[in-house]
């Protein structure tokens, strides 16, 4: 999962999505896709609304911003975000790019909470974090369990020497 917006609020985000950043954002995941030996990978992006606007009626940023980044850059969509996750699950799709945080977080969490991963991609090395985060809550306290950051190193050895 690839995210075109970060930690934004909600009322912000039709204004932060522009066609340059969901094009950038297919480009980073279809190299890093690449990285991990996907030879053609199959990138979803999803709508912005429910439905993915159904055709305008419930929103235009689908038809106005996102169809066409898809369109320059040879991915799937715009896909309805309730559906896309489930489809990918079950090998439709390598990778899903998803237009907001919780958008594309709350499934990929549900299916990973313990062990995902969070990458920075774009950058000139390797940055891996335990998706969930630092949780300061529960430092000391004898609760933290280690795979996500166990899944975090061995990915990043992966992405260093992909050869071994």
């Amino acid at each position: 999962v690839a995210l075109v917006t970060t930690h934004a609020p909600l009322r912000d985000v039709p204004g932060l999505i522009r066609r340059r950043k969901i094009v950038e954002v297919v480009e980073l995941t279809r190299d890093f896709c690449r990285r991990l030996g996907v030879r053609r990978p199959r990138i979803a992006v999803t709508g912005l609304n429910p439905h993915a606007g159904e055709g305008g009626l419930l929103g235009t940023e689908e038809k106005r911003i996102i169809a066409p980044a898809i369109r320059q850059v040879g991915a799937i969509g715009p896909c309805s975000a309730d559906t896309v996750f489930y489809r990918a699950r079950h090998g439709e799709f390598d990778a899903v790019v998803a237009m907001y945080h919780d958008q594309g977080l709350a499934p990929f969490k549900l299916l990973a909470f313990d062990n995902g991963v969070n990458i920075t991609l774009g950058l000139p090395f390797i940055r891996t974090s335990p998706d969930h985060g630092t949780a300061p809550d529960i430092a000391g306290r004898g609760m933290a369990r280690p795979d996500g950051m166990i899944a975090a190193i061995n990915l990043a050895a992966r992405l260093a020497f992909p050869r071994l």
